[in-house]
């Protein structure tokens, strides 16, 4: 009888299949209806900003990890999609260079300073977006394309509930299938949720951040609707409008910045539902989102530390 060979090593010791690669590219292909329709409406401004951020994204990676002697890792895909996450959240008619200089705070500040991916604890892409909002405010609250004429500027449905109020907001109809303005990401809620559908269905993403941070929204949003309607928007016009779609499932399930357990994630949902409705009633920012994605991912390794259930055998740690 031949000997065996045993060899010892960390877990994991059966692999799945997947990779980063393999992640990234079904969140490409899951973001691909929302980009199209994008380039469709607003035209050579989106794919302006798209090959901006893009080609910015991969390049100012393998820039910084040439400077600092590290591997390359652009073939991995994830600063491709940090770059085209980033896109989406932004006007298509944002200057070209402001787009760049996101791109280079999301790559650089939001990842590669912590070790690259799988280190960082923060959401580039929301890092870059909120960069964006603190630096170059009326760029980014009061300059975005009309949907229905792209060579006008118009405000978005937030921004109308925030100056004039919940009496001239535009119906769900148009909130759901993009006909308003907005970033290129947030124009067409029935895109993203093809594309959410399509994650969910590959298990790229799980159910609980997403319906925790919608469902939290909608709790929060019914409760004063029904005190003012005439002051305050229904619960669904808050889950059509603004980044609440692809934040909840494109930015808020990012593996990297959210927790694993399954009542951490729940809780880790609320939180940036509860935050993101602080900001858009009582903030002086139309949208909460990202600074809600952004406060949350710092309370991760907590929530994971209190929340997920430990090992078999294992005593908490309290």
């Amino acid at each position: 009888m031949s000997s065996l060979d045993l060899r010892f090593g960390p877990a994991p010791h059966l692999h799945s299949g997947d990779s980063v690669p393999k992640v990234m590219t079904d969140v490409v292909v899951a973001l691909m209806p929302a980009v199209i329709w994008a380039v469709y409406i607003f035209g050579p401004g989106a794919v302006m900003t798209l090959v901006t951020a893009l080609v910015g994204a991969v390049a100012v990676e393998a820039i910084w990890q040439r400077c600092v002697g590290r591997p390359s890792t652009i073939g991995d895909g994830s600063a491709l999609v940090t770059g085209l996450i980033l896109a989406l959240n932004v006007p298509a008619n944002l200057p070209w260079w402001m787009t760049l200089s996101a791109v280079v705070i999301a790559i650089v500040f939001g990842k590669q300073v912590y070790g690259g991916l799988g280190h960082n604890p923060f959401n580039p892409a929301a890092v870059g977006r909120v960069f964006l909002l603190l630096s170059f405010p009326v760029a980014m609250t009061a300059q975005w394309q009309d949907a229905f004429a792209p060579l006008r500027t118009a405000a978005t449905p937030l921004g109308i509930l925030k100056n004039h109020g919940a009496a001239q907001l535009p119906s769900w109809d148009l909130l759901f299938f993009g006909m308003k303005g907005g970033s290129m990401g947030e124009i067409s809620v029935f895109l993203l949720l093809l594309g959410a559908a399509y994650l969910l269905w590959r298990r790229r993403i799980g159910w609980e951040v997403p319906v925790s941070f919608l469902g939290t929204m909608a709790v929060v949003a019914f409760v004063f609707w029904r005190h003012d309607p005439a002051r305050f928007a229904s619960p669904l016009f808050h889950l059509l409008t603004g980044g609440a779609v692809i934040g909840a499932f494109f930015m808020a399930t990012d593996m990297v910045t959210m927790p694993l357990g399954r009542k951490a994630r729940l809780v880790f949902g609320c939180g940036c539902g509860l935050i993101t409705m602080m900001i858009r009633l009582w903030g002086g920012y139309p949208e909460g989102v990202s600074f809600a994605i952004l406060i949350m991912n710092a309370l991760a390794p907590m929530l994971e530390r209190y929340l997920h259930s430990p090992r078999f055998g294992v005593e908490r740690v309290v």
